[in-house]
């Protein structure tokens, strides 16, 4: 895979990071205006609920907006194939080339592929699988961690009357939701050496997010947001979070060097 207009170094993390933070600031219009409403009333958090079914539909409906966002300004992929190219695959060019023996032997081992595809479990329990082009975004345990808290304070934000969420309250939200969409960001560019950089500053905006909520929260202590034992459970999770993408981000710098060895 090679993105048109990259040079034939290898990136590492910070020239992903500012190549990533340039392709911030040329979708920062597009940005703001699917945050708001025609007015600029209404956070985009707040219309996604309005229009999911759900607080789970909502978030993985803000993670699919911002990945095809970023998108839009990465280049193109010059060496993917696209539908045409796969059209023109049929039985008759797999087969093609096949002894009568290959063929016999595909045949005796399928029921061995069965059975291998049924024990999709133990793909989960391991790092070197997870951590490959080969896992799924579902199967990242920090990406499960981050869904289920911004789910969990998107419930919460819905029930705080309207009349006293102040703008803290809604870049809370908003960071919130980022911390698992910089997440799958990073992990749509897998972890092959050539691009576990992008991977890796992706992951360090997802830090930066749950630090950044992490400052705010501490700020609603006297807001009459929640008392005090849900103060210290949400703080204790997204605290907890925040140390975990750490140990991730230090995962995939270790994956990285390993590579250069």
């Amino acid at each position: 895979m090679h993105f048109d207009g990259f040079d034939d170094e290898q990136w590492d993390e910070f020239k992903w990071e500012s190549h990533l933070n340039e392709v911030e600031k040329k979708s920062e219009q597009l940005r703001k205006f699917i945050a708001s409403d025609h007015k600029g009333n209404t956070p985009r958090w707040i219309t996604l609920l309005q229009e999911s079914q759900n607080e789970d539909d909502a978030f993985e409906a803000y993670v699919e907006e911002e990945l095809l966002m970023d998108e839009a300004y990465f280049p193109e992929d010059e060496d993917d194939w696209d539908d045409e190219d796969d059209d023109d695959w049929d039985d008759e060019d797999f087969l093609f080339g096949l002894s009568d023996d290959s063929f016999l032997n595909m045949n005796e081992n399928e029921e061995d592929f069965d059975d291998f595809d049924e024990g999709e479990e133990w793909k989960s329990l391991s790092d070197d699988y997870v951590y490959s082009d080969y896992g799924e975004l579902e199967n990242l345990d920090i990406y499960l961690d981050a869904k289920d808290l911004a789910v969990d304070i998107l419930r919460w934000a819905e029930s705080i009357p309207q009349k006293i969420q102040t703008s803290e309250f809604e870049e809370f939200v908003e960071e919130s939701l980022k911390i698992g969409a910089k997440i799958a960001g990073g992990h749509s560019f897998g972890f092959e050496q050539e691009y576990i950089g992008a991977n890796i500053a992706y992951s360090k905006k997802s830090l930066h997010c749950a630090n950044h909520g992490l400052e705010l929260l501490q700020g609603f202590k006297k807001t009459g947001y929640f008392n005090k034992k849900q103060y210290q459970e949400l703080h204790s999770r997204l605290f907890e979070l925040r140390n975990d993408i750490g140990i991730y981000i230090q995962e995939l710098r270790d994956q990285f060097r390993m590579g250069l060895e």
